[in-house]
C-alpha cells in the first residue's frame, strides 16, 4: 500500500529522492504531466482538463529526526520518521489527485499537483518558487492544503478565513564563542556552554516580558550544541532558536528581544568575539482566504455534516505554505494568490476514546502530537476523509463540465 510504502521509507528534508519518484510515478498513471527536480526533489504534476480555473494542490515530502515508537507493524526503523503526518498528506493529495483523474466528466480546468520538499526546514516553498513553479506551470487561482492534527479521523477544522489558522516563524542558528581549554582550570577560559544554558535561560521570560498574556507567541531554544569531552572546555556553542507570533509586528519585536539577550550574555560572559546570529528560515502567517475558506467549509459541511466540520483556533505551528500567495505578487504584476488551509484529523475511534480526559480539550492534551516519537494517524478511518476532504474542496474550486468557470 502506497501509504505503508511511504511511512516506512522516511527521507529528511532535501534528500526527498525516492518519496518525489513515487508520487511522481503514480501521478504519471493516472494521466498527469510530471516534471521532477523542482527546487530541489519537488515534482509537480499537471492535468488539462478544458479551460477554466488552475487549482493547485500541495503536499509536504519530507520526515522528521525523530525515532519512532508507535509499535505499528510498519514503523520506520531508524533515526527519522513521518512524525508530522506529510506521508498521510501525499497519499491523500494522490488519492484526491486519482478520484479527479478519473471523473473529468463532471469538471473543467486544470488541475496542478505539488510534492513540496524541505517543509520542515521552511526552504522548500521557496525553492521552488524561485525554480519558476508560477512561471513554469501557470499561476493558479486558488493554492490548497490541509494538515493532519490529533482530532478524531473524520474530522475537519478550519479557520475564521480572516484570523491566522497557523503563525509566522524566525528560525535562527547562533553561534556563541569562547576560549577553549583545560576542565581544570576553568579560569583560564571562557566557556561557551555556561553562555548557552545562560541565553536559553533568559529567553524563556521574552514572550512574558515582550507580549504579556494576550498574545499567542513562543520562543524555543530547540537544539544545543557543544563540545566533544566533558574535560574539554569548547570554543563555541550552537544554538537552534524558533521564534513565533500571530502577526509580523510581533515577530520582529520577538525577534529584537532575542538579539538583545544574545548579545548581553555573550558581553556579560567575557566571550572574545560577538555572536554569529543568523536567519535561516522566514515565514508569515498562514492565513486562508475568507471567500474560498467558506466554499471549501460549506462543502465540507454538507458532505461530513455540521458536527464534523470544527473551528480552528489560530495555532503556534507554523509553515512555508504562505509563500504560495506572496509570489503571486511577482508573477504578471497580478495581486496575491488564494490560499485556503485546513486541519483533518488522525485519531481513530479507539485511540480517541482510551485517550484519558473528560471532554476534548483534555483527550487532545493526552494524545501524541504532531513531531512526537508516538504520532501516526489511524489509515483506515484518516485517509479515506483526508482524501474526501482534498477532493471534495478541489471541486469547489473547478467549474462543472460544460459550464463557464467563474473569473
Amino acid at each position: 500500500m502506497f501509504a505503508l510504502d511511504l511511512h516506512q521509507n522516511p527521507e529528511p528534508s532535501g534528500e526527498e529522492v525516492r518519496t518525489a519518484a513515487c508520487l511522481a510515478d503514480a501521478l504519471a498513471t493516472e494521466g498527469y504531466e510530471v516534471t521532477r527536480g523542482v527546487g530541489g526533489h519537488g515534482m509537480v504534476g499537471v492535468l488539462v482538463n478544458g479551460s477554466g480555473r488552475r487549482i493547485m494542490l500541495r503536499a509536504e515530502l519530507d520526515a522528521l529526526p525523530v525515532e519512532e515508537r508507535t509499535g505499528l507493524p510498519y514503523t520506520a526503523v531508524g533515526p527519522l520518521a513521518h512524525a508530522c503526518g506529510h506521508d498521510f498528506h501525499v497519499t491523500a493529495v494522490l488519492g484526491a489527485a486519482t478520484l479527479l483523474a478519473r471523473a473529468r466528466a463532471y469538471w473543467q480546468g486544470t488541475v496542478i499537483v505539488v510534492g513540496q520538499p524541505a517543509e520542515e526546514t521552511l526552504t522548500g516553498a521557496r525553492a521552488m518558487l524561485e525554480d519558476g513553479l508560477y512561471v513554469r506551470f501557470g499561476r493558479p487561482d486558488v493554492v490548497l492544503a490541509q494538515h493532519s492534527a490529533p482530532l478524531p479521523a473524520g474530522m475537519v477544522a478550519h479557520g475564521r478565513g480572516d484570523r491566522p489558522v497557523l503563525a509566522g516563524s524566525v528560525g535562527l542558528d547562533v553561534v556563541l564563542h569562547g576560549r577553549g581549554g583545560h576542565a581544570g582550570a576553568p579560569h583560564l577560559s571562557v566557556n561557551p556552554v555556561l553562555t548557552a544554558a545562560k541565553v536559553a535561560l533568559r529567553l524563556e521570560g521574552v514572550v512574558r516580558r515582550e507580549c504579556g498574556t494576550a498574545e499567542p507567541a513562543a520562543v524555543t531554544v530547540g537544539s544545543v550544541h557543544a563540545g566533544a569531552r566533558s574535560n574539554v572546555i569548547p570554543e563555541t556553542a550552537e544554538l537552534g532558536i524558533s521564534v513565533r507570533a500571530l502577526s509580523r509586528s510581533t515577530l520582529d519585536r520577538l525577534l529584537s528581544a532575542v538579539e538583545s539577550v544574545v548579545r548581553a550574555e555573550v558581553a556579560a560572559s567575557g566571550s572574545p568575539r560577538p555572536a554569529d546570529i543568523a536567519v535561516v528560515s522566514r515565514s508569515a502567517a498562514t492565513v486562508s482566504d475568507p471567500q474560498v475558506t467558506a466554499q471549501v467549509r460549506d462543502a465540507h459541511r454538507a458532505a461530513f455534516g455540521e458536527r464534523l466540520v470544527l473551528p480552528w483556533p489560530p495555532s503556534l505551528a507554523t509553515e512555508d505554505f504562505p509563500l504560495y500567495g506572496e509570489a503571486g505578487h511577482s508573477v504578471h504584476g497580478c495581486g496575491a494568490v488564494p490560499l485556503c488551509y485546513w486541519m483533518v484529523g488522525i485519531a481513530g475511534p479507539r485511540q480517541w476514546a482510551h485517550a484519558p480526559g473528560a471532554n476534548a480539550a483534555e483527550k487532545l492534551a493526552a494524545l501524541p502530537p504532531n513531531h512526537s516519537p508516538g504520532f501516526a494517524p489511524h489509515l483506515p478511518t484518516a485517509l479515506p476523509a483526508a482524501t474526501s476532504a482534498m477532493t471534495i474542496a478541489a471541486l469547489t474550486q473547478l467549474g462543472p463540465s460544460g459550464t463557464p468557470s467563474p473569473p
